[in-house]
Protein backbone atom coordinates (compact mmCIF):
# COMPACT_ATOMS: atom_id res chain seq x y z
CA UNK A 1 0.00 0.00 0.00
CA UNK A 2 1.43 3.76 -1.05
CA UNK A 3 0.44 6.51 1.66
CA UNK A 4 1.29 10.18 1.52
CA UNK A 5 1.49 11.44 4.44
CA UNK A 6 1.83 15.79 4.89
CA UNK A 7 2.56 17.04 8.24
CA UNK A 8 4.36 20.00 8.88
CA UNK A 9 5.68 18.45 12.68
CA UNK A 10 8.94 17.29 10.69
CA UNK A 11 9.65 15.17 14.36
CA UNK A 12 6.27 13.66 14.55
CA UNK A 13 6.12 13.05 10.51
CA UNK A 14 9.34 11.07 10.82
CA UNK A 15 8.31 8.61 13.26
CA UNK A 16 5.10 8.28 11.76
CA UNK A 17 7.27 7.94 8.43
CA UNK A 18 10.04 5.29 10.40
CA UNK A 19 6.82 3.10 11.63
CA UNK A 20 4.68 2.40 8.58
CA UNK A 21 7.59 1.73 6.79
CA UNK A 22 8.70 -0.72 9.21
CA UNK A 23 5.29 -2.36 9.15
CA UNK A 24 5.46 -2.57 5.09
CA UNK A 25 3.96 0.33 4.00
CA UNK A 26 5.23 2.39 1.20
CA UNK A 27 5.25 5.72 3.14
CA UNK A 28 6.09 9.28 1.20
CA UNK A 29 6.62 12.37 3.30
CA UNK A 30 6.25 16.14 2.46
CA UNK A 31 5.54 19.06 4.93
CA UNK A 32 3.52 21.41 3.02
CA UNK A 33 0.55 21.52 0.91
CA UNK A 34 2.14 22.77 -2.15
CA UNK A 35 4.47 19.58 -1.85
CA UNK A 36 1.94 17.23 -1.65
CA UNK A 37 -0.28 18.50 -4.87
CA UNK A 38 1.56 17.60 -7.38
CA UNK A 39 2.20 13.89 -5.97
CA UNK A 40 -1.44 13.68 -6.68
CA UNK A 41 -2.79 11.76 -9.70
CA UNK A 42 -4.97 8.63 -10.20
CA UNK A 43 -3.33 6.09 -8.55
CA UNK A 44 -0.69 7.37 -6.98
CA UNK A 45 -1.19 6.54 -3.57
CA UNK A 46 -4.01 4.30 -1.76
CA UNK A 47 -4.02 6.99 1.27
CA UNK A 48 -3.45 10.55 2.16
CA UNK A 49 -2.48 10.71 5.84
CA UNK A 50 -2.82 15.22 6.22
CA UNK A 51 -2.91 17.12 9.58
CA UNK A 52 -5.95 19.55 9.21
CA UNK A 53 -3.67 22.56 9.50
CA UNK A 54 -0.85 23.06 7.42
CA UNK A 55 1.33 26.14 6.94
CA UNK A 56 0.31 26.75 3.63
CA UNK A 57 -3.41 25.24 3.36
CA UNK A 58 -5.55 22.77 5.33
CA UNK A 59 -6.51 19.01 4.97
CA UNK A 60 -10.10 20.16 4.06
CA UNK A 61 -8.46 21.67 0.86
CA UNK A 62 -6.33 18.48 0.18
CA UNK A 63 -9.55 16.32 0.58
CA UNK A 64 -11.00 18.44 -2.17
CA UNK A 65 -8.14 18.41 -4.80
CA UNK A 66 -7.50 14.38 -3.47
CA UNK A 67 -11.34 13.96 -5.21
CA UNK A 68 -10.81 15.98 -7.97
CA UNK A 69 -7.49 14.19 -9.19
CA UNK A 70 -7.75 10.60 -7.66
CA UNK A 71 -11.30 9.65 -6.53
CA UNK A 72 -9.62 6.09 -5.60
CA UNK A 73 -7.49 8.05 -2.83
CA UNK A 74 -8.47 7.65 0.42
CA UNK A 75 -7.93 10.50 2.72
CA UNK A 76 -7.40 10.29 6.49
CA UNK A 77 -6.90 13.33 8.85
CA UNK A 78 -5.26 14.24 11.81
CA UNK A 79 -6.70 16.32 14.19
CA UNK A 80 -6.16 18.44 17.35
CA UNK A 81 -9.06 18.50 20.01
CA UNK A 82 -10.70 21.84 19.15
CA UNK A 83 -10.64 20.68 15.47
CA UNK A 84 -12.88 17.07 15.93
CA UNK A 85 -16.48 18.67 14.81
CA UNK A 86 -14.86 20.40 10.97
CA UNK A 87 -13.28 16.89 11.09
CA UNK A 88 -16.53 15.20 10.79
CA UNK A 89 -17.57 17.52 8.73
CA UNK A 90 -14.38 16.28 6.44
CA UNK A 91 -15.92 12.76 6.78
CA UNK A 92 -19.42 13.76 5.27
CA UNK A 93 -17.56 15.36 2.51
CA UNK A 94 -15.64 12.09 1.57
CA UNK A 95 -12.75 11.43 4.21
CA UNK A 96 -12.22 8.07 5.20
CA UNK A 97 -11.59 8.77 8.82
CA UNK A 98 -10.05 11.29 11.34
CA UNK A 99 -7.69 9.87 13.99
CA UNK A 100 -7.14 13.12 17.29
CA UNK A 101 -3.80 13.74 18.41
CA UNK A 102 -2.52 12.01 20.09
CA UNK A 103 -2.83 8.72 19.51
CA UNK A 104 -1.00 4.78 19.63
CA UNK A 105 0.20 3.75 16.40
CA UNK A 106 -1.75 0.58 16.46
CA UNK A 107 -4.98 3.11 15.92
CA UNK A 108 -3.65 4.16 12.81
CA UNK A 109 -2.56 0.77 11.61
CA UNK A 110 -6.37 -0.26 12.58
CA UNK A 111 -7.64 2.29 10.16
CA UNK A 112 -5.35 1.51 7.21
CA UNK A 113 -6.19 -2.13 7.70
CA UNK A 114 -9.88 -1.00 6.80
CA UNK A 115 -8.31 0.27 3.74
CA UNK A 116 -7.08 -2.73 2.90
CA UNK A 117 -10.02 -4.79 3.62
CA UNK A 118 -12.84 -2.36 1.28
CA UNK A 119 -15.24 -4.95 2.01
CA UNK A 120 -15.54 -4.52 5.76
CA UNK A 121 -17.93 -2.33 7.74
CA UNK A 122 -15.70 0.45 8.97
CA UNK A 123 -14.75 1.01 12.30
CA UNK A 124 -16.13 3.77 14.25
CA UNK A 125 -13.84 7.05 15.23
CA UNK A 126 -10.85 5.98 16.78
CA UNK A 127 -11.06 7.31 20.53
CA UNK A 128 -12.00 10.76 20.71
CA UNK A 129 -9.44 11.43 23.98
CA UNK A 130 -7.04 8.12 24.93
CA UNK A 131 -4.25 8.13 27.71
CA UNK A 132 -1.31 9.24 27.07
CA UNK A 133 1.82 8.87 29.52
CA UNK A 134 1.89 12.38 30.97
CA UNK A 135 1.53 11.57 34.85
CA UNK A 136 2.09 8.01 35.58
CA UNK A 137 1.32 6.95 39.22
CA UNK A 138 0.58 3.58 40.42
CA UNK A 139 -0.18 2.43 36.64
CA UNK A 140 -2.56 5.81 36.61
CA UNK A 141 -2.11 7.91 33.39
CA UNK A 142 -3.09 11.39 33.39
CA UNK A 143 -3.38 12.74 29.46
CA UNK A 144 -2.69 16.74 29.45
CA UNK A 145 -4.41 19.25 26.90
CA UNK A 146 -2.27 22.03 26.61
CA UNK A 147 -0.30 22.33 23.16
CA UNK A 148 2.94 21.50 24.61
CA UNK A 149 1.48 18.49 25.95
CA UNK A 150 -0.16 17.15 23.09
CA UNK A 151 2.68 17.50 21.30
CA UNK A 152 5.08 15.64 23.86
CA UNK A 153 2.81 13.06 24.07
CA UNK A 154 2.36 12.36 20.66
CA UNK A 155 6.22 12.17 20.26
CA UNK A 156 6.06 9.29 23.10
CA UNK A 157 3.22 7.32 21.59
CA UNK A 158 5.43 7.05 18.22
CA UNK A 159 9.18 6.46 19.52
CA UNK A 160 7.80 3.65 22.24
CA UNK A 161 7.02 1.13 19.50
CA UNK A 162 10.88 1.59 17.67
CA UNK A 163 14.34 0.62 18.92
CA UNK A 164 15.47 4.23 18.63
CA UNK A 165 17.32 5.45 21.90
CA UNK A 166 15.73 8.68 23.59
CA UNK A 167 17.04 11.51 24.56
CA UNK A 168 14.88 12.99 26.97
CA UNK A 169 15.46 16.72 28.27
CA UNK A 170 13.44 18.77 31.01
CA UNK A 171 13.41 20.56 33.97
CA UNK A 172 14.31 19.15 37.02
CA UNK A 173 10.57 17.10 38.51
CA UNK A 174 8.68 17.00 35.28
CA UNK A 175 9.15 13.47 35.19
CA UNK A 176 11.57 12.21 32.85
CA UNK A 177 11.73 9.02 34.47
CA UNK A 178 8.15 8.89 33.85
CA UNK A 179 7.95 9.28 30.46
CA UNK A 180 11.15 6.61 30.21
CA UNK A 181 9.10 4.60 31.82
CA UNK A 182 5.86 4.91 29.74
CA UNK A 183 7.91 4.71 26.20
CA UNK A 184 9.09 1.30 27.62
CA UNK A 185 5.60 0.46 28.46
CA UNK A 186 4.62 1.35 25.46
CA UNK A 187 7.57 -0.58 23.42
CA UNK A 188 7.45 -4.54 22.40
CA UNK A 189 9.51 -5.21 25.61
CA UNK A 190 7.40 -3.78 27.93
CA UNK A 191 7.47 -7.62 29.57
CA UNK A 192 11.14 -7.15 29.98
CA UNK A 193 13.02 -5.63 32.40
CA UNK A 194 12.74 -1.67 33.16
CA UNK A 195 16.20 -0.79 34.53
CA UNK A 196 16.31 2.37 35.72
CA UNK A 197 19.94 3.89 36.87
CA UNK A 198 20.55 7.54 38.33
CA UNK A 199 24.14 8.22 36.81
CA UNK A 200 24.94 11.46 38.49
CA UNK A 201 24.65 8.61 42.46
CA UNK A 202 27.25 6.36 41.23
CA UNK A 203 30.69 7.33 42.37
CA UNK A 204 32.93 7.46 38.68
CA UNK A 205 35.20 5.08 40.50
CA UNK A 206 32.97 1.85 41.21
CA UNK A 207 30.84 2.64 37.99
CA UNK A 208 32.01 -0.13 35.95
CA UNK A 209 30.96 -2.25 38.37
CA UNK A 210 27.88 -0.87 38.46
CA UNK A 211 27.48 -0.78 34.77
CA UNK A 212 29.21 -3.71 33.90
CA UNK A 213 28.76 -6.57 37.07
CA UNK A 214 32.31 -7.68 38.36
CA UNK A 215 33.05 -11.15 39.70
CA UNK A 216 34.30 -12.07 42.85
CA UNK A 217 38.04 -11.63 43.91
CA UNK A 218 38.19 -8.53 41.28
CA UNK A 219 38.80 -5.88 43.95
CA UNK A 220 38.52 -5.06 47.32
CA UNK A 221 34.94 -5.88 48.51
CA UNK A 222 34.28 -7.92 45.78
CA UNK A 223 32.94 -10.75 48.21
CA UNK A 224 30.77 -12.18 45.25
CA UNK A 225 30.00 -12.05 41.48
CA UNK A 226 27.27 -9.53 40.79
CA UNK A 227 25.55 -8.84 37.53
CA UNK A 228 25.15 -4.78 36.20
CA UNK A 229 22.70 -2.93 35.24
CA UNK A 230 23.93 -3.87 31.65
CA UNK A 231 23.12 -7.30 32.71
CA UNK A 232 20.14 -6.90 34.34
CA UNK A 233 18.48 -5.17 31.40
CA UNK A 234 18.91 -7.45 29.00
CA UNK A 235 15.92 -7.84 26.72
CA UNK A 236 14.27 -4.49 27.99
CA UNK A 237 15.29 -0.89 28.77
CA UNK A 238 18.60 0.73 30.27
CA UNK A 239 17.25 4.09 31.56
CA UNK A 240 20.30 6.70 32.70
CA UNK A 241 19.68 9.29 34.52
CA UNK A 242 21.19 12.59 34.90
CA UNK A 243 23.43 10.83 32.07
CA UNK A 244 25.42 14.53 31.68
CA UNK A 245 27.31 13.56 35.22
CA UNK A 246 29.12 10.60 33.61
CA UNK A 247 32.66 11.23 34.32
CA UNK A 248 34.66 11.39 30.98
CA UNK A 249 35.96 7.71 31.25
CA UNK A 250 32.94 6.34 31.89
CA UNK A 251 31.63 8.06 28.66
CA UNK A 252 34.38 6.07 26.81
CA UNK A 253 32.79 2.68 28.62
CA UNK A 254 29.32 3.29 27.78
CA UNK A 255 29.74 4.01 24.15
CA UNK A 256 31.95 1.06 24.04
CA UNK A 257 29.37 -1.36 25.07
CA UNK A 258 26.46 0.46 23.24
CA UNK A 259 28.61 0.24 19.66
CA UNK A 260 29.77 -2.99 20.50
CA UNK A 261 26.79 -4.65 22.07
CA UNK A 262 28.89 -6.32 24.57
CA UNK A 263 30.21 -6.22 28.03
CA UNK A 264 33.07 -7.46 30.39
CA UNK A 265 32.28 -7.59 34.10
CA UNK A 266 34.81 -6.06 36.01
CA UNK A 267 38.14 -8.85 36.55
CA UNK A 268 36.65 -11.24 33.91
CA UNK A 269 38.22 -11.82 30.66
CA UNK A 270 34.77 -13.10 29.18
CA UNK A 271 32.31 -10.51 27.00
CA UNK A 272 29.27 -10.79 27.68
CA UNK A 273 26.39 -10.13 24.70
CA UNK A 274 23.32 -7.86 25.50
CA UNK A 275 20.20 -6.58 23.85
CA UNK A 276 19.38 -3.44 25.55
CA UNK A 277 17.28 0.03 23.93
CA UNK A 278 18.89 2.62 25.96
CA UNK A 279 16.92 5.71 27.48
CA UNK A 280 18.45 8.51 29.10
CA UNK A 281 17.61 12.03 30.79
CA UNK A 282 19.04 14.83 31.73
CA UNK A 283 17.97 18.50 32.67
CA UNK A 284 21.36 20.12 31.07
CA UNK A 285 21.90 20.76 27.83
CA UNK A 286 24.14 18.15 26.61
CA UNK A 287 25.00 19.87 22.98
CA UNK A 288 26.61 22.32 24.89
CA UNK A 289 28.49 20.16 27.36
CA UNK A 290 29.45 18.89 24.03
CA UNK A 291 30.94 22.24 22.76
CA UNK A 292 32.74 22.73 26.28
CA UNK A 293 34.07 19.43 25.78
CA UNK A 294 32.54 17.57 29.04
CA UNK A 295 30.94 14.98 26.70
CA UNK A 296 31.40 13.31 24.38
CA UNK A 297 30.04 13.90 20.96
CA UNK A 298 29.82 10.35 19.10
CA UNK A 299 28.34 9.64 22.74
CA UNK A 300 25.70 11.84 22.32
CA UNK A 301 24.82 11.04 18.82
CA UNK A 302 24.39 7.72 20.01
CA UNK A 303 22.26 8.74 22.82
CA UNK A 304 19.59 11.18 20.98
CA UNK A 305 18.44 9.37 18.09
CA UNK A 306 15.49 10.76 18.87
CA UNK A 307 14.55 13.16 21.41
CA UNK A 308 12.09 14.51 23.79
CA UNK A 309 11.46 17.75 25.22
CA UNK A 310 8.99 17.47 28.34
CA UNK A 311 7.81 21.11 28.75
CA UNK A 312 7.75 22.44 32.23
CA UNK A 313 4.88 23.22 34.42
CA UNK A 314 4.80 27.04 33.90
CA UNK A 315 4.15 26.56 30.04
CA UNK A 316 1.45 24.18 30.25
CA UNK A 317 -1.16 26.68 32.50
CA UNK A 318 -3.97 24.42 30.78
CA UNK A 319 -2.39 21.30 32.07
CA UNK A 320 -2.32 22.75 36.19
CA UNK A 321 -6.21 21.99 37.21
CA UNK A 322 -5.76 18.13 35.58
CA UNK A 323 -2.55 17.68 38.07
CA UNK A 324 -4.20 19.64 40.67
CA UNK A 325 -6.97 17.26 41.06
CA UNK A 326 -4.86 14.21 39.93
CA UNK A 327 -2.73 15.10 43.19
CA UNK A 328 -5.23 16.13 45.62
CA UNK A 329 -6.89 12.43 44.54
CA UNK A 330 -3.71 10.81 45.67
CA UNK A 331 -2.66 12.61 48.05
CA UNK A 332 -6.17 11.70 50.21
CA UNK A 333 -5.77 7.68 49.33
CA UNK A 334 -2.29 8.45 51.08
CA UNK A 335 -3.49 10.14 54.03
CA UNK A 336 -7.30 8.85 54.34
CA UNK A 337 -8.58 12.51 53.65
CA UNK A 338 -11.90 13.51 51.78
CA UNK A 339 -10.58 17.30 50.49
CA UNK A 340 -12.54 17.92 46.97
CA UNK A 341 -10.83 20.83 45.33
CA UNK A 342 -8.51 24.21 46.33
CA UNK A 343 -10.36 27.59 47.13
CA UNK A 344 -9.93 30.43 44.44
CA UNK A 345 -7.70 32.53 46.54
CA UNK A 346 -5.68 28.99 45.99
CA UNK A 347 -6.43 28.95 42.14
CA UNK A 348 -5.16 32.89 42.17
CA UNK A 349 -1.91 31.77 43.58
CA UNK A 350 -1.22 28.24 42.07
CA UNK A 351 -1.54 30.00 38.77
CA UNK A 352 1.02 33.21 39.80
CA UNK A 353 3.40 30.57 40.96
CA UNK A 354 6.27 29.71 38.88
CA UNK A 355 6.48 26.10 39.92
CA UNK A 356 10.20 25.94 39.68
CA UNK A 357 10.13 22.21 40.77
CA UNK A 358 7.78 21.24 38.55
CA UNK A 359 5.24 18.09 39.11
CA UNK A 360 7.27 17.44 41.72
CA UNK A 361 6.67 20.55 43.75
CA UNK A 362 2.94 20.68 43.07
CA UNK A 363 2.88 17.18 44.03
CA UNK A 364 4.73 17.52 47.57
CA UNK A 365 2.36 20.83 47.73
CA UNK A 366 -0.79 19.53 47.63
CA UNK A 367 -0.10 16.59 49.65
CA UNK A 368 0.88 18.93 52.64
CA UNK A 369 -1.64 21.11 52.26
CA UNK A 370 -4.70 18.10 52.17
CA UNK A 371 -2.96 17.03 55.30
CA UNK A 372 -3.63 20.33 56.81
CA UNK A 373 -6.97 21.28 55.65
CA UNK A 374 -10.00 20.51 57.69
CA UNK A 375 -12.54 21.15 55.43
CA UNK A 376 -13.66 19.89 51.89
CA UNK A 377 -11.58 23.01 49.85
CA UNK A 378 -7.83 23.54 50.56
CA UNK A 379 -7.97 27.40 52.10
CA UNK A 380 -5.26 29.66 51.40
CA UNK A 381 -4.12 29.85 55.04
CA UNK A 382 -1.75 26.28 54.42
CA UNK A 383 -0.07 27.27 51.52
CA UNK A 384 3.27 27.04 52.25
CA UNK A 385 5.55 30.46 52.15
CA UNK A 386 7.26 29.86 48.98
CA UNK A 387 4.25 29.70 46.64
CA UNK A 388 2.80 33.18 48.80
CA UNK A 389 5.84 34.97 47.65
CA UNK A 390 6.11 35.74 44.46
CA UNK A 391 9.13 37.32 43.63
CA UNK A 392 13.20 37.79 44.55
CA UNK A 393 11.43 41.22 46.14
CA UNK A 394 9.46 39.24 48.23
CA UNK A 395 6.38 40.77 47.04
CA UNK A 396 3.33 38.58 49.45
CA UNK A 397 0.72 37.39 47.17
CA UNK A 398 -2.50 38.35 49.88
CA UNK A 399 -5.39 36.91 47.30
CA UNK A 400 -8.25 37.44 49.61
CA UNK A 401 -10.23 39.39 47.35
CA UNK A 402 -9.48 40.04 43.36
CA UNK A 403 -8.73 44.18 44.03
CA UNK A 404 -5.30 42.68 46.09
CA UNK A 405 -4.78 40.53 42.93
CA UNK A 406 -5.24 43.51 40.71
CA UNK A 407 -3.19 45.88 42.95
CA UNK A 408 -0.41 43.34 43.54
CA UNK A 409 -0.29 43.47 39.32
CA UNK A 410 -0.46 46.93 38.86
CA UNK A 411 2.95 47.24 41.37
CA UNK A 412 4.79 44.57 39.62
CA UNK A 413 3.91 46.84 36.31
CA UNK A 414 5.51 50.07 38.26
CA UNK A 415 8.14 48.31 39.90
CA UNK A 416 9.79 47.03 36.57
CA UNK A 417 9.01 50.43 34.74
CA UNK A 418 5.91 49.04 32.94
CA UNK A 419 8.16 46.47 31.06
CA UNK A 420 5.45 43.17 30.64
CA UNK A 421 7.89 41.02 30.39
CA UNK A 422 10.03 42.00 33.78
CA UNK A 423 6.83 42.07 36.01
CA UNK A 424 5.67 39.05 34.95
CA UNK A 425 9.16 37.66 36.06
CA UNK A 426 8.36 39.61 39.16
CA UNK A 427 5.31 37.83 39.54
CA UNK A 428 6.45 34.87 38.72
CA UNK A 429 3.60 34.08 35.94
CA UNK A 430 4.35 34.10 32.43
CA UNK A 431 3.57 36.84 29.65
CA UNK A 432 0.56 35.07 28.49
CA UNK A 433 -0.87 35.22 31.98
CA UNK A 434 -0.12 38.92 32.83
CA UNK A 435 -1.56 40.15 29.17
CA UNK A 436 -4.96 38.38 30.23
CA UNK A 437 -5.02 39.31 33.94
CA UNK A 438 -4.40 43.23 32.93
CA UNK A 439 -7.31 42.53 30.48
CA UNK A 440 -9.66 41.01 32.99
CA UNK A 441 -9.04 43.82 35.18
CA UNK A 442 -9.43 46.56 32.65
CA UNK A 443 -6.00 48.23 33.92
CA UNK A 444 -5.35 50.99 32.25
CA UNK A 445 -1.82 51.20 31.62
CA UNK A 446 -1.50 55.33 30.88
CA UNK A 447 -3.34 55.65 34.45
CA UNK A 448 -1.54 53.43 37.03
Amino acid sequence: MKILIVEDDIAFGKMLHIYLSKKEYEVSLVTTGAEATPLFSDGSFDVLITDLQLPDTTGLQLLEIVKEKAPTTQVLLMTGYAEVSTAVDAMKKGALEYISKPFRPEELLMILENVRKPNEVKGSTIASEIEAPLVKTNNSLLQGISKAAITYQQHIQLVSPTTMAVLIQGESGTGKEVAAKAIHDFSDRCNQPFIAVDCGAIPKEIASSEFFGHIKGSFTGAIADKKGHFENAHLGTLFLDEVGNLSYENQIQLLRALQEKKIKPVGSSKEIAIDIRVLSATNENLREAVERGDFREDLYHRLQEFTIHIPPLREREEDLQRFISFFIEQANVALNKNVKDISKEVAIAFDNYAWPGNLRELKNVLKRCVLLTTTDVIPIEVLPHEVLVTSDKKIVTDFSTKNNEKQLIINALKQAEYNKSKAAGLLKITRKTLYNKIAHYAIDLDNV
